[in-house]
């Protein structure tokens, strides 16, 4: 079910409806791209109304690619359930990301990871080695800044992806840069699924440690990264997070009824 949630398009699915749209990706020949996307508070301050990406993900040709826009963050899952009288799961890119690995190696598709460091890398080859043993890697690509934001650069970033046969990438640059890149790249990377995950590669090659439990559920994530990394995250959660939380509560709605 789509869902417009702070002013951008999310979507309210089951783990099913997310591991059968995968697999009928990397399944067939004929389709456009899927760009699955991880949305809490924080994907609202970048797309939703008002925020510089505002659209982006609206303004997509269908024929390049197709969204499916995930309720990562506790506050989406409920202010989706508040609007259509029924609880709707959080699908994080932390919890699928293994569950997809699976399938890749099982259908035999060509896998690729693009962001993060690669020192990283080299700790996530040795899990997957382990853990996935048919999994196909195609390659790793951990760009600099600068070469994203260059059209030049992100075009040969994306003929490299091409070049290796990527069927399945898993792209961790952070919001806005990860679903920026997709858009705009995922049809010239020839790729056939593109999983906009942040850290969720970090957390499994076990770079980073995972919030507990408790605070997922129980919507503090927020504030248990906050304390334990107050200078990077002091502007995301306090100076950009009550905005976007603001737009989520005043501007969501099931599209064709009336607000």
């Amino acid at each position: 079910m789509r869902i417009i949630l702070g002013g951008t398009a999310a979507d309210a699915v089951g783990l099913d409806d997310v591991l059968g749209a995968v697999d009928a990706r990397l399944g067939g020949n004929e389709l456009p791209p899927l760009i699955v996307a991880s949305a809490n508070v924080d994907h609202v301050h970048h797309f939703g109304s008002g925020g510089a990406h505002a659209g982006l993900i609206e303004a997509q040709n269908a024929e390049d690619a197709e969204w499916l826009v995930l309720l990562d963050g506790m506050p989406l899952v409920w202010r989706v359930n508040r609007l259509t009288g029924r609880q709707w799961p959080r699908l994080t890119g932390s919890d699928l990301l293994p569950l997809l690995l699976t399938r890749a190696e099982a259908m035999g598709a060509v896998v690729g990871f693009l962001g993060g460091m690669p020192q990283v890398h080299a700790a996530l080859a040795a899990v997957l080695a382990e853990r996935y043993p048919g999994l196909t890697v195609g390659g790793y690509w951990a760009p600099e800044r600068a070469e994203l934001e260059s059209p030049d650069g992100a075009r040969e970033l994306a003929e490299k992806v091409r070049a290796a046969g990527v069927q399945l990438l898993v792209v961790g640059l952070g919001k806005p840069r990860q679903e920026r890149w997709l858009a705009e790249q995922a049809a010239a990377a020839g790729i056939r699924v593109g999983l906009a995950f942040g850290a969720s590669a970090d957390f499994l090659a076990g770079a980073v440690d995972r919030v507990p439990e408790r605070w997922r559920e129980s919507g503090f994530e927020w504030l248990y990264r906050l304390s334990r990394e107050p200078r990077r995250l002091a502007r995301r959660y306090l100076r950009e997070g009550p905005p976007a939380a603001w737009r989520l509560l005043r501007d969501s709605r099931i599209p064709g009824q009336r607000r």
